[in-house]
């Protein structure tokens, strides 16, 4: 079985594919003082009972956090030194043709969902994913990585909001009652839900202008720990891929196993 592991600034991801089907996945805080042995420990415990006989047969791992990417280097060659792994960074195969000023600029979790939206829909695509960061990545007809764009994530702009307005305060990430709110919480609520879901209507329409293209023909799928709170408020979303990472990681180990 194929271990997948995600990790993000705020949360990592982790799946357990039999094949091609993610039969168990996890989300736990990313914590960038774990030690390679504590890591390890984590993700023993998580897969315990859910490996059976054959055990993990494969590793495939993606970071955007450089010093759990260390750890993570270490975790793997102690602990499943035996079984291929592949961890992804510039050099590594992936398919996808990167069309940027600096390709290893590009984090390794956005090519990777370039790689599993083009596999899935075969179509021009625009990923976003709602994480620490809210991003947009663009994908051609061809399967090409374009570009895209970055903007704060929902949960680091309703925290700034909170530390810098002095009678306002955090509040739990819902979708309020009405757009025009009635109370503090509920218009704090309102701006982060209604507003990040017509910033992602603004951007997708741009980009999909920019690129020529009908919008019949680009498919837009969201992805990312809090997709869940806008994507239903989105207009321009056509799809919600919660685990599409997961799923481009499983690509990219395949591509590069060797043939027969």
């Amino acid at each position: 079985m194929l271990l997948a592991v995600d990790v993000g600034n705020t949360h990592t991801v982790l799946g357990l594919f039999a094949g091609t089907r993610l039969v168990e996945h996890w989300r736990v805080s990313t914590e960038d003082r774990r030690t390679a042995d504590e890591l390890a420990v984590l993700v023993a415990g998580l897969l315990a009972g859910h490996t059976g006989e054959e055990g993990v047969t494969g590793v495939a791992v993606c970071s955007t956090v450089p010093t759990v990417l260390h750890e993570l280097r270490e975790m793997v060659a102690r602990y499943y030194g035996e079984v291929p792994s592949v961890i992804v960074e510039p050099g590594v195969r992936t398919g996808v043709p990167v069309l940027m000023d600096n390709p290893r600029e590009v984090g390794a979790d956005r090519i990777v969902n370039a790689l599993a939206v083009y596999e899935q829909f075969g179509t021009a695509a625009i990923v976003v994913d709602f994480g620490t960061a809210t991003t947009f990545d663009v994908v051609s007809e061809r399967g090409e990585y374009v570009g895209g764009a970055i903007s704060p994530g929902i949960e680091i702009s309703l925290e700034a909001l909170g530390r810098r307005g002095a009678q306002l305060r955090r509040v739990e990430l819902l979708r309020p009652r009405t757009v025009i709110a009635k109370n503090t919480v509920e218009a704090l609520q309102s701006g982060a839900v209604y507003g990040f879901a017509g910033q992602v209507d603004g951007l997708v329409t741009r980009m999909i202008d920019e690129l020529g293209l009908d919008p019949e023909a680009v498919t837009v799928v969201a992805t990312g720990g809090l997709a869940p709170v806008v994507v239903e408020q989105c207009h321009t979303v056509n799809a919600h891929e919660p685990w599409l990472t997961l799923h481009g990681l499983r690509l990219v180990f395949d591509r590069n196993q060797p043939a027969g």
